[in-house]
């Protein structure tokens, strides 16, 4: 079988990585990008930068990889769906819930895969932690914490840190736990001197009734991407920067110090740091978005699972401006 001719829109930060692994991709061969700025990383090699979609378009592609500004995304989808072409768009689908709903139609009316790049979900320790929960190793879970902190970026200027990075946190844990939101709370702050937030505190609850909390900034000198799940048997602690994954067991010894025992309800018991396969998460998902396309068993992320995690996303803020819980 001939090979998937892929086309990519938008060389910058993340499209540079795409271009990477779009090349050592099996079954798929990269045959033309185009973005209006040019090349500022030098990854186009022998193929010219071609200006926008349309001329992407006109180079007779079969899948295309949209990694522009979240801005740009719907009208790029909507005319890759109108000529026929499969799409990745990078998180969040869209800027507004609006947008996304036009790009979820489009591409189901026109019968072609449209995904969407929460890759958080190919992380190699966030998916162990996905089997690991499947298999009742930790047995009921009460609450899921993340926290996605780190320095201001000052490539975003489209959206702010909710649609930016909380996406990845929204999208990961209703993943994790299989579960839905039901009710958001969110407070923001405005440090940078943009229009967009810069910090987000969200808190909720699961359709299963787990706990969710989620902590997300620009405004902080360290980098962090932890994701906790606690319940009935212990904790989890999966560190996505790192592909690690823990296991905290409620201890099994019985303490003798009463005031302590009393106190803690549960008691530290053995800690398990797992080994398993690391593979890079954009590879990952590359391979899920080209087995979908040729209509093979995937797990890529569709349109329509992104369109609710945008609209998640939006209660919150909606949440923060408002002061009160809303159901999304």
């Amino acid at each position: 079988m001939a090979a998937l001719r892929a086309g990519l829109l938008g060389v910058g930060m993340m499209g540079r990585h795409h271009a990477r692994v779009l090349r050592e991709l099996d079954g798929v061969e990269l045959v033309a990008i185009a973005d209006p700025g040019g090349d500022p990383h030098g990854v186009a090699g022998g193929l010219e930068v071609l200006p926008d979609i349309d001329a992407l378009i006109a180079a007779g592609i079969d899948v295309a990889v949209v990694a522009v500004p979240t801005r740009f995304h719907e009208d790029a989808a909507l005319k890759l769906a109108d000529a026929g072409i499969h799409a990745l768009v990078e998180k969040p689908i869209a800027d507004s819930v609006e947008a996304g709903a036009r790009m979820v139609d489009a591409f189901r009316e026109a019968g072609l895969v449209g995904a969407v790049g929460h890759i958080e979900r190919f992380n190699p320790a966030l998916q162990e932690l996905r089997r690991r929960l499947e298999a009742g190793e930790l047995g009921a879970v009460y609450q899921i914490q993340t926290r996605r902190q780190g320095p201001f970026p000052s490539r975003i200027a489209d959206v702010g840190v909710a649609k930016d990075l909380a996406s990845h946190d929204v999208d990961l844990t209703a993943w994790v736990a299989q579960s839905e939101y039901e009710t958001v709370f969110a407070q923001t702050t405005f440090k940078s001197g943009r229009e967009h937030e810069d910090m987000i505190a969200i808190t909720g609850r699961l359709a299963s009734g787990a706990i969710v909390s989620h902590l997300v900034n620009w405004l902080s000198p360290m980098k962090e991407r932890v994701t906790v799940v606690t319940g009935e048997r212990g904790a989890f602690v999966a560190d996505t920067s790192t592909g690690d994954l823990t296991f905290y067991a409620n201890g099994t010894i019985p303490l003798e110090w009463e005031s302590v025992t009393a106190f803690r309800g549960v008691s530290e018991g053995d800690v398990t740091r797992f080994a398993f396969p690391k593979r890079e998460p954009l590879r990952v998902e590359h391979e899920a978005f080209r087995d979908a396309v040729l209509g093979k068993p995937s797990d890529v992320v569709t349109m329509e699972q992104a369109l609710r995690t945008l609209a998640v996303v939006e209660a919150a803020l909606e949440s923060a401006r408002e002061g009160k819980v809303l159901q999304p």
